[in-house]
């Protein structure tokens, strides 16, 4: 076991990509196995990405795209300049909503780091605001959108961990605009101190805020069609996936009429194909490292070690909360997230912490390696767009980063922050 995590670490700090770095990582476990089929490595790999209930991701990914290329960004952008694009700092502003009304198209961090940075961020420096918090809010902000469902880390916690995904969709709502609140908070602060201007003179009349909602009405519904499909049994998580699909080509061709047969294939589905087989090969190779982890019974050794710590189940998620929020400063959120599911579950339920719960806690902590260098995916997209240097995105990040520990422990202590919505609709 040890020379395996020796061998992630030193590949990760190599820059090998994180799906090589972690398949790798296992096979040599299995060499010092030699009793062990050599064979193993290869089905535990295919046996992973042809789970049923994980078609549902390569379908929202899919389903994302086609959203944005049927002109939901700019309607959804539009309105929620409306909305706030009054306030100080109202490109940011504009910023942190359109990141949670976009929660509920793509279900991606890092695709809307740096749609958004790509976006806002030349009119934000135009505006006075500096490099590094201009990225800063962009990134930041983009941590809203896995949160708000549908969420593929929610899809990949529950498949594991054997939660139901609906509800995880569903817990995911308050926590979502918790953030969005926090980090406008955050942006109104800084761009006070910084003498930021709003983006809009006055507030948008009533008329204009309703007639950026009705462009935008299909974009906003989607999420709620999700839920209650699975609410109801008439989709289960992996025909959810194909709805999604379905419903954006409807909204694509039909509603906004800004697609056609010729952009899908060569736009829409190839900006698709990367997405999906970076998640695909992450997915199959830690199918490899986990069998390692589990054989060696690490699962069980942490738990024991984190029982012994403390049998609050408050202190434990907060014990968990920083070394995920540690671990994802080397490790991609996504990778992070399948490598410990199966670990640390088990340590929550021993302690009858709801599973639900636990995994917006557990979410939210391991997503934020998105946000932090020095591996943060989102944070390099936005960076790379802007050409913002790593020293400036930090220095500016640290009240982002902040406000996202209180919301966390705000739903560690609150539970039914996270169950709430779930409870009244499942029940």
């Amino acid at each position: 076991m040890l020379w395996m995590l020796v061998a992630f670490l030193v590949f990760m700090l190599l820059g090998m990509p994180i799906a090589f770095a972690i398949g790798i990582a296992g096979f040599i476990w299995f060499l010092q196995h030699p009793y062990l089929p050599i064979t193993i490595p290869i089905q535990l790999a295919l046996s992973q990405i042809i789970n049923f209930t994980l078609l549902a991701i390569p379908m929202f990914i899919i389903a994302g795209s086609v959203m944005n290329s049927a002109g939901v960004t700019k309607r959804l952008l539009d309105f929620a300049s409306s909305l706030v694009g009054h306030m100080r700092g109202g490109l940011g502003q504009v910023s942190a909503v359109l990141s949670t009304l976009m929660g509920g198209v793509s279900g991606s961090s890092i695709a809307d780091a740096a749609m958004e940075t790509r976006m806002l961020g030349p009119e934000m420096l135009k505006r006075g605001y500096p490099r590094g918090f201009a990225v800063a809010v962009n990134v930041w902000t983009s941590l809203i959108v896995p949160i708000i469902p549908p969420g593929i880390a929610f899809i990949l916690y529950g498949t594991i961990g054997q939660v139901s995904i609906g509800r995880l969709f569903a817990a995911g709502i308050i926590p979502g605009l918790l953030l969005m609140m926090i980090y406008m908070f955050v942006i109104h602060l800084v761009a006070k101190r910084l003498g930021l201007q709003p983006e809009r003179e006055k507030r948008a009349s009533r008329k204009e805020i309703a007639r950026a909602l009705s462009e935008s009405i299909w974009a906003l519904i989607f999420p709620v069609l999700l839920i209650l499909g699975l609410r109801t049994g008439i989709f289960t998580p992996s025909e959810v996936g194909s709805f999604a699909v379905i419903y954006g080509l409807i909204v694509g061709f039909l509603i906004h009429r800004e697609m056609n047969l010729k952009q899908f294939f060569s736009e829409t589905l190839e900006n698709s194909i990367g997405d999906i087989g970076a998640v695909l090969a992450i997915l199959a190779m830690s199918n490899i490292f986990s069998y390692g982890m589990v054989w060696e019974r690490v699962p069980e050794t942490l738990a024991s070690f984190l029982l012994g710590i403390s049998n609050n189940p408050y202190v434990l998620m907060i014990i968990i909360m920083l070394f995920l929020i540690f671990a994802g400063l080397f490790i991609d959120a996504t990778a992070l997230i399948l490598m410990t599911t199966a670990v640390l579950l088990p340590v929550a339920r021993r302690l009858e912490i709801d599973p639900v719960h636990f995994g917006l806690v557990f979410i939210l902590s391991a997503a934020m390696g998105n946000q932090t260098p020095p591996v943060g995916a989102s944070m390099y997209a936005g960076c790379s767009v802007l050409g913002a240097t790593l020293e400036e995105y930090t220095k500016a990040s640290w009240p982002f980063l902040i406000a996202t520990i209180i919301v966390i422990l705000l739903v560690i202590f609150f539970p039914q922050l996270s169950l709430l919505i779930p409870k009244l609709i499942f029940g």
